[in-house]
């Protein structure tokens, strides 16, 4: 597959305040791009336009497979993401989170693989505990779950490592240097800066 994520002149503004602006890259398969700054700089809401959750002020975010250019909500279908936004249902086990997202989406997936893919993230023993009962740290999991359900091509993560212990750290370690498509960092951890081919650097 050929695959390259391409940023062009990406602006976004709210009435009174600009955000962010004249954002450029081109990043191929298998590279890894990494958004960083300080707090309010712009990064989660980057990581929105990228996910064709909100549209920019100005210029294009597209995602070119195999010559196909793909822009806006033809996107989603192809995202994993890993962010604060993403929110899961506490009232639903894991298991049910899963199933209900994925068939959102199109997909369904058996229960013994969906038991498989918790097992991967250090979940096996919990998929039929509700997930209001989890930790932070085990919700940042079943998160990575969720967006790896569908062997993305391109994955995002905002804030990668929040609420992780060690373990989960080295887990998100082992993600993002084993993903075939492109990843997408937003992070202000300076350990993270190092996973990046490329560096945007907001609100300087």
């Amino acid at each position: 597959m050929d695959l390259r994520l391409v940023i062009d002149g990406l602006a976004k503004s709210y009435p009174g305040r600009p955000v962010f602006s004249d954002i450029n890259a081109a990043v191929e398969q298998g590279h890894r791009l990494v958004i960083t700054g300080p707090n309010g700089s712009g990064k989660s809401t980057l990581v929105r336009v990228l996910c064709a959750f909100i549209r920019p002020t100005n210029g294009t975010v597209a995602l070119e497979i195999d010559g196909k250019q793909l822009k806006h909500i033809e996107l989603r279908e192809h995202i994993g993401l890993v962010s604060p936004d993403l929110v899961l249902y506490d009232e639903l086990t894991a298991i049910e989170n899963l199933s209900f997202f994925a068939g959102v989406s199109g997909y369904h997936f058996e229960i013994a693989e969906l038991r498989e893919r918790l097992s991967a993230i250090g979940l096996e023993s919990r998929g039929a505990d509700l997930v209001g009962s989890y930790s932070s740290g085990m919700k940042q999991r079943l998160k990575y779950c969720l967006a790896l359900l569908r062997n993305p091509e391109l994955l995002l993560l905002d804030e990668p490592t929040a609420n992780l212990d060690d373990k989960g750290k080295e887990l998100v370690d082992k993600i993002i240097k084993s993903h075939l498509g492109i990843t997408v960092i937003a992070t202000n951890e300076k350990t993270e800066l190092d996973y990046g081919d490329q560096i945007i650097r907001l609100g300087l």
